[in-house]
């Protein structure tokens, strides 16, 4: 087996034990990335192979820092990192190379990881296809004429590609969700605060976004959690880590599992998504759990008017400076400048009303589970797209009315900050992936993730490779 197939938690042991060197793993990463990468542009910014190898040769003689001693990794391109250039999407970063690491790479850093570039990621990380003017679109490795989500997508094409074992990636709007659908593997968004941000900017009222871990297996997923997560005392909302990889054991029987499916059609989906989703949830019926159809919690109309109020108004608040500066303004993709024009339209009453429906919709989010396990919903609402569309402007005929209402089935799990597993459920005849949310009660992320595990070892999607690997 090619090295870069393997799992994270494998190379770990397998370095561990001085089974593998990382200066071999180094190499095959190098191989693989020259022989891939360029027919998806998953990775970018790629540093120096060199370089790399120097830095790989001298874990193969150091004692192991962490779990991810000598495993290659590329973090987001939304994440400074010391040294290697950071765009952010943006030509107005084409150049900018951070003097220190944002505290996610510092994470990274200290368990061991060796940086090898950035993934990609569309411009600001506004929509969710990869695609932005310094780097280009990246490509889904199942069919590269197609999208592969975002904006985490870049993350997602290389696992998908065996170009990284392991990734980080983000998540506002599904960021992390809806590329691991599209690339047929998982990505987990943590319950908000567990995994803590920077201590700049609005850390106080900024809680709809978060970082977290993407992977081929969930025992990663979980590993990668326990490297990310834990308090940073500067910023507030934190959490405590915990153990989640020693924490996956689970037993199905007896859990009840609430299917939430279109939300009552709220959310339009692409025909076959909805049939694989429920395909999913069979495989969690055979594992001993009970599912149950359950109509619309909450009015989808009102947890949409609450989404793009507070996301208008906080994009407005903190890209205001680039949109009043004319030649600034005109190197913003025009979704980014909808999002700070829209956001500055945005009252105060508006946004007091947005706070009092999120806090409705915790409440009553909070009472269903005090009944269901876990919730699912499907973590995409189309198929992965033709690459060349900037986003998808009808979904079974209804008009998308904004550059990212077709995105709108993981608003639910955002607004209030829930821990959310997206699993993969297979492939629709013509072999795009898809897949489903499984969502629980905040704090309830070793629960999700124990059920996400069982689910893993009785379907293993993400081991079905890209047929053109």
């Amino acid at each position: 087996m090619h090295l870069m197939d393997l799992d994270a938690g494998a190379l770990s042991r397998r370095i561990a034990a001085r089974e593998v060197k990382p200066s071999e793993v180094m190499a095959a990463y190098l191989a693989r990335l020259e022989a891939v990468n360029p027919a998806i542009n998953a990775i970018v910014s790629p540093r120096d192979p060199d370089a790399l190898m120097d830095e790989a040769r001298a874990a193969d003689e150091a004692a192991p820092s962490g779990w991810l001693h000598g495993i290659p990794f590329a973090v987001k391109d939304l994440v400074a990192v010391r040294g290697l250039a950071t765009t952010y999407g943006s030509p107005l970063h084409r150049d900018f190379v951070p003097e220190a690491d944002d505290l996610l790479a510092a994470r990274l850093r200290a368990a061991g990881a060796i940086f090898t570039g950035k993934t990609n990621t569309p411009e600001w990380g506004h929509g969710s296809h990869s695609f932005n003017p310094v780097f280009g679109a990246t490509r889904n490795p199942y069919d590269p004429a197609r999208s592969a989500g975002g904006s985490s997508g870049g993350a997602a094409a290389a696992l998908a590609a065996r170009l990284v074992p392991v990734a980080d990636g983000s998540d506002m709007m599904g960021s992390l969700r809806n590329p691991a659908a599209f690339c047929n593997i998982y990505g987990f968004r943590p319950t908000y605060g567990l995994v803590p941000g920077d201590a700049d900017g609005d850390t106080f009222s900024a809680t709809l976004a978060t970082d977290g871990p993407m992977a081929r297996t969930v025992d990663d997923l979980a590993r990668l959690l326990e490297t990310l997560s834990g308090e940073n005392p500067h910023v507030p909302f934190g959490r405590a880590g915990e153990p989640f990889s020693a924490r996956l054991s689970a037993d199905l029987r007896g859990k009840r599992i609430g299917w939430l499916g279109d939300w009552g059609g709220a959310y339009p989906c692409e025909p076959g998504i909805l049939a694989r989703c429920e395909a999913g949830l069979a495989v969690l019926e055979d594992l001993g759990a009970a599912v149950e159809p359950l109509a619309p919690p909450f009015p989808a109309d009102e947890l949409w008017d609450a989404w793009i109020h507070l996301r208008g108004f906080l994009n407005a608040g903190s890209k205001g400076a680039l949109y009043d500066d004319e030649a600034r303004r005109a190197l913003l993709k025009p979704e980014t400048q909808w999002e700070i024009s829209f956001g500055r339209t945005v009252t105060a009453e508006q946004v007091y009303r947005a706070s009092l429906t999120r806090s409705r919709w915790f409440a009553a989010a909070a009472r269903l589970f005090e009944r269901f396990d876990a919730l699912v919903m499907p973590a995409a609402q189309v198929w992965p797209f033709p690459v060349e569309w900037r986003w998808p402007e009808t979904i079974n005929g209804r008009a998308m009315d904004t550059y990212h209402r077709w995105m709108e089935v993981v608003v639910p799990v955002s607004l209030i900050g829930l821990p959310s597993l997206a699993v993969p459920c297979g492939f629709s005849e013509a072999g795009l992936p898809t897949g489903m949310q499984i969502f629980g009660r905040s704090g309830a992320d070793a629960d999700i993730l124990a059920i996400g595990a069982r689910y893993h070892e009785a379907t293993q999607w993400p081991q079905r490779r890209p047929p053109g690997l």
